[in-house]
């Protein structure tokens, strides 16, 4: 990949906080804290995309035990969650990278009438604050994919160089970070032979983070921390728009 991919255990320090998270989150942060990706005996293996029903709340508990529980097994979890600064542009800094959240839902995820959205969180009344509806195949993986798509956009459109990404899906970390270079060196085949069912998706997240440096950082879901949960909120305030 032309630019750089990195999982890192912690973003750069010294941070002040702009909004706390819940009590909740300081014990999350302990237990599921920001989470590094590595792989186990240096193999590389990518997991297909599972389709599974979501719960109420547009997110995918079900999802997340299935799929992502063996992705799961190849994390070391972090002790600590930095709150980034804001900065008079408005944008949240860790050191010199601008922080970013993004987060994808579907609800009826693997249905005929499902409904994906992605949301894309700066920080409070950030006027790149995003909320819209997943166009095309509506599942919940792709509108994890596009939401991080969406950020690195918008970073390149204000000449951002560096970025940290949180996001909670493990999927798409892994996608882009370990799998998308096999992938591409397979002609998109899986190690087991078949067709990579997000190869689209990840053609374009693999060609927008050429030439910007971004710190890909794993948060646990629905665990108190604001910007998570602000980007869940515009995922679903996007899953329940019309396509445009």
């Amino acid at each position: 990949m032309g630019g750089k991919q990195k999982l890192t255990k912690k973003p750069p320090t010294n941070p002040k906080p702009w909004a706390f998270p819940v009590i909740l989150a300081s014990l999350a942060a302990r237990a599921h804290g920001p989470l590094a990706v590595t792989q186990e005996n240096g193999s590389q293996r990518e997991e297909p995309e599972v389709n599974i029903l979501c719960c109420n709340t547009c997110k995918r508990p079900y999802e997340q035990s299935t799929n992502e529980e063996h992705i799961a097994k190849r994390v070391k979890q972090d002790e600590v969650y930095s709150m980034p600064t804001v900065s008079e542009d408005k944008f949240s800094y860790m050191g010199d990278f601008v922080v970013v959240y993004t987060d994808g839902c579907c609800s009826g995820n693997g249905r005929n009438r499902a409904r994906a959205g992605i949301g894309v969180y700066w920080g409070p009344g950030h006027p790149l604050n995003t909320s819209e509806r997943l166009p095309g195949r509506q599942t919940n993986q792709r509108a994890e994919i596009h939401a991080a798509c969406k950020a690195i956009e918008q970073a390149r459109s204000q000449n951002i160089k560096k970025l940290i990404i949180y996001t909670d899906s493990k999927f798409t970390i892994n996608g882009i970070t370990s799998w998308v270079d096999n992938w591409k060196t397979n002609g998109w085949r899986t190690s087991s032979g078949g067709s990579v069912i997000n190869k689209e998706d990840f053609e374009r997240l693999d060609s927008l983070s050429k030439d910007i440096e971004i710190q890909w950082m794993h948060i646990p879901g629905h665990a108190g921390f604001q910007g998570n949960e602000e980007a869940d909120r515009l995922a679903r305030e996007g899953a329940s728009k019309q396509k445009s």
